[in-house]
């Protein structure tokens, strides 16, 4: 049975990382495509001014909480949420889980090389999980029937997609009528991190909920886009005092 908890219109899974990777592998044994999504509070508060956006994470088969923020939101709402399950670390979890067995990966997005990056590092780790296929994020629309008929041919049992919400949860939706695979997962910046390209912040900052922090200082630029942590909190207490 499905236990979700309610933050501001999107139903987020109640799960433990290990819950999620069990889910996800529960996901291989049938005949139908899943969708699994990671918002942070930053998505989230962008679900809120992007209806479109909203019906599509409602309308996954695995929304986990990646980030602190959403865990707090959970504490201010109720009922709160087990843990954080950050899709980085989702991700790595399922190679874990698959390395050596027959599930097959494709990887897309990421800047041109990166994913293959991505993949070599694992291998230097001994994580040895079936790559069929990689292709970069850098393409157009008139491209996608050609992108897909790639997938599809590979045998991909789980797609990982690491375009940058909300692109990566949109391309998934517009695209799962023609997608033959079992799960589907939007990744994000999850290739630049296994490559080594972004530096993840150390554990004393994802311990504290602080990873926000961290990467503000590594990212000046992301300033703006990162107002939206406070507001996402300030629209909870909202709902929660209405």
């Amino acid at each position: 049975m499905r236990t979700t908890v309610d933050i501001l219109g999107v139903p987020v899974d109640n799960v433990t990382m290990n819950e999620a990777v069990e889910i996800v592998e529960s996901f291989l044994e049938k005949n139908k495509i899943h969708f699994v999504f990671t918002p942070n509070a930053e998505i989230m508060m962008a679900a809120q001014r992007d209806d479109q956006l909203k019906n599509i994470l409602s309308s996954a088969d695995l929304v986990v909480p990646d980030g602190a923020g959403v865990v707090l939101a959970s504490k201010i709402l109720k009922p709160v949420l087990k843990e954080k399950v950050a899709g980085f670390d989702l991700t790595h979890n399922l190679f874990y889980k698959f390395s050596n067995k027959n599930v097959n990966f494709f990887f897309l997005g990421g800047k041109p090389g990166v994913a293959e990056q991505a993949r070599q590092k694992l291998l230097e780790k001994n994580i040895n999980i079936n790559v069929v296929g990689i292709r970069d994020g850098y393409f157009s629309s008139d491209k996608d029937d050609e992108i897909i008929n790639q997938i599809n041919s590979s045998c991909t049992d789980i797609l990982l997609v690491g375009l940058g919400a909300p692109k990566q949860e949109k391309w998934i939706y517009n695209n799962s009528n023609k997608l033959n695979v079992k799960v589907c997962i939007g990744v994000g910046g999850t290739f630049d991190g296994i490559a080594g390209i972004v530096k993840r912040a150390p554990s004393f900052f994802c311990n504290n909920g602080l990873e926000w922090l961290y990467r503000l200082y590594k990212e000046p630029r992301r300033f703006v886009r990162m107002l939206d942590l406070p507001k996402f909190i300030l629209v909870v207490i909202a709902k929660k005092l209405r």
